[in-house]
């Protein structure tokens, strides 16, 4: 068959899929790599799975934006622990995963060639979402501390932007964006008339007392503002694929084709778990917490012993290091070697849109103690060695 063009050839490739065969061809390799977390789900998502097989009418479609009862609870839950009301300007999407939500929101308000600003080092997911949508991703540069740059934002806006993503706690650095910021992008938005697509999948997932800000709590930001949410992580619900989203009102009619065409609707089995899930609340994460924070000073104390190789950002949420590393060495490079010399994985920093440099993003979530010394010394280990 003749070779063909397609959109999908300017989209990159994902990583994670990449790194995994290099673990599979060097048995033995700690993964620093995906980003999940070592526990399972709630006994009550468990046990809602007999309540699903109850009733035969669940083995068929139901509403396309998510049953009734998991959308009341996620209702209950923003009013709580959010500060977001669900009102006739508003609702509530129930998506299979948080990244169904960025896609289906990125289908809902642009054109082929509109703009959406995304920050960088940028999660690689929502790069390759807006690419496969024809839209051209706006690259902003954080800080040096990986904070956002309103200005900078706000300056990179054009006649063709149709929305600004931030994403809190952040994947790939672990930074947490302070309230002060998030308000100002909000406004920024709402001054140009876009939207602010804000990603909260770990919100639950901060550290020294940092805390987390939801914009869509703004008064009157609803016609604007985007929420997007994930059982993934808190819940350790990632191969059920349930998240949601809080949209603006008038988008959940482009919304509902977008996911009646894609997806028709999310798993009914999942729901009836997430439903589970979100009865049993917060409480379960914050449970396993402090085996993460154990992990996450294991961590950080072992890598100040690279402090003349790498400079390491503070990481006050999700559970993520992002190292600047002190080489020419590319970074794809570097990960190989570690893989294959020193069987530890990371992720090379350029899938997250780092050009300039070395950057590795280091996943602690996963780890158990006893790993993670393991793990984090392999690497410390590697890094001594090859970069001189």
């Amino acid at each position: 068959m003749p070779r063909f063009n397609s959109r999908m050839e300017t989209v990159q490739s994902p990583i994670i899929p990449v790194i995994g065969q290099l673990i599979r061809e060097n048995p033995g390799t700690i993964s620093l790599g995906q980003g999940v977390v070592s526990y399972g789900p709630p006994e009550k998502a468990i046990a809602a799975i007999p309540e699903f097989f109850l009733n035969l009418e669940n083995h068929k479609y139901k509403t396309v934006i998510g049953i009734s009862p998991l959308r009341e609870i996620i209702a209950e839950k923003l009013s709580q622990e959010n500060g977001i009301s669900i009102t006739p300007n508003n609702a509530v999407v129930v998506t299979a995963g948080g990244n169904m939500g960025f896609m289906n929101a990125i289908l809902a308000i642009t054109s082929p060639g509109d703009e959406i600003i995304i920050n960088t080092p940028y999660y690689f997911n929502h790069e390759m979402a807006i690419m496969m949508a024809d839209c051209r991703p706006i690259l902003v540069n954080t800080d040096d501390t990986y904070q956002l740059r309103p200005e900078a934002i706000e300056a990179a806006i054009t006649a063709k932007t149709k929305a600004v993503v931030t994403i809190s706690p952040n994947n790939p650095t672990g930074a947490v964006y302070p309230e002060e910021t998030l308000r100002r992008v909000n406004e920024i938005c709402r001054h140009h008339n876009i939207y602010h697509i804000h990603d909260e999948a770990y919100e639950y997932f901060t550290y020294n007392g940092i805390s987390h800000f939801s914009p869509a709590s703004i008064p009157e930001s609803e016609p604007y503002t985007i929420s997007l949410y994930s059982l993934s992580k808190a819940y350790g619900f990632a191969s059920w694929r349930i998240g949601y989203m809080v949209i603006p009102d008038h988008l959940l009619e482009p919304i509902n084709k977008i996911q009646d065409t894609i997806l028709i609707c999310p798993p009914v089995i999942s729901q009836y778990a997430a439903l589970g899930a979100l009865k049993t609340g917060k409480s379960y994460c914050q449970e396993h917490l402090p085996n993460i924070i154990a992990v996450r000073d294991i961590v950080l104390t072992s890598l100040q012993e690279l402090q003349d190789r790498c400079t390491l950002a503070p990481a006050d949420g999700a559970f993520y290091c992002f190292l600047k590393v002190h080489t020419n060495l590319e970074d794809f490079e570097l990960v190989k070697t570690l893989i294959q010399t020193y069987k530890v994985a990371v992720l090379p920093g350029m899938t997250f849109g780092t050009q300039n440099g070395c950057y590795l993003r280091l996943a602690y979530g996963a780890l158990k103690k006893d790993t993670a010394k393991e793990g984090i010394g392999r690497l410390v280990e590697g890094i001594k060695t090859i970069v001189k």
